[in-house]
């Protein structure tokens, strides 16, 4: 599904989605196709349903997006890890 399509679908929601089709250019992550895991009113439980998913299948590209805003973009940051102590 295309993003416009969603917000026409889910006017006014908190949409917890998984990208299907991307590609990425000058570190901005373009979303091409999406599915649409589910929509929220509220977007801290948008935030609990992601890091729930995320822990269970880590593989998989999810995103939370409020379908108010007409544009998406996703700005791509390098992982610097997490480090231990010694």
């Amino acid at each position: 599904m295309k993003w416009s399509h969603i917000r026409e679908i889910y006017p006014n929601r908190w949409i917890l989605i998984e990208a299907l089709a991307t590609h990425s250019n000058n570190h901005i992550r373009t979303i091409e196709e999406m599915s649409v895991v589910a929509d929220y009113d509220d977007p801290k439980r948008a935030w609990a349903s992601y890091k729930k998913l995320h822990m269970l299948e880590p593989t998989r590209e999810l995103y939370v997006f409020y379908t108010g805003n007409e544009c998406i973009e996703v700005i791509e940051q390098p992982f610097t890890g997490i480090r231990g102590l010694r």
